[in-house]
């Protein structure tokens, strides 16, 4: 899976909870007050169950949820870290 299939995998789970609104790739969701905490969990589960990665602790950092491309580095960051071993 490439970076921009992630993304448009993240935009797309996005875009299910905040419709009406064309969310940009660098835009801070949290900023825009779409976020609350329960959201947040989902997030969280979304990322793990739906890019097959585990969300540490140190990686529960908000700017690591930001923004779509935010997110599609964590996920690339935890892949590129599971992949060198």
């Amino acid at each position: 899976m490439t970076t921009e299939h992630s993304k448009a995998k993240i935009a797309g789970y996005l875009a299910r909870f905040f419709p009406g609104h064309d969310l940009r790739e660098d835009e801070d969701i949290f900023s825009l007050g779409f976020v609350n905490s329960m959201f947040a969990m989902q997030l969280v589960t979304f990322v793990e169950h739906d890019f097959g990665i585990t969300v540490e602790n140190e990686d529960l950092e908000l700017d690591n949820f930001r923004s779509i491309n935010a997110i599609a580095r964590l996920v690339e960051g935890k892949r590129a870290a599971t992949a060198a071993g």
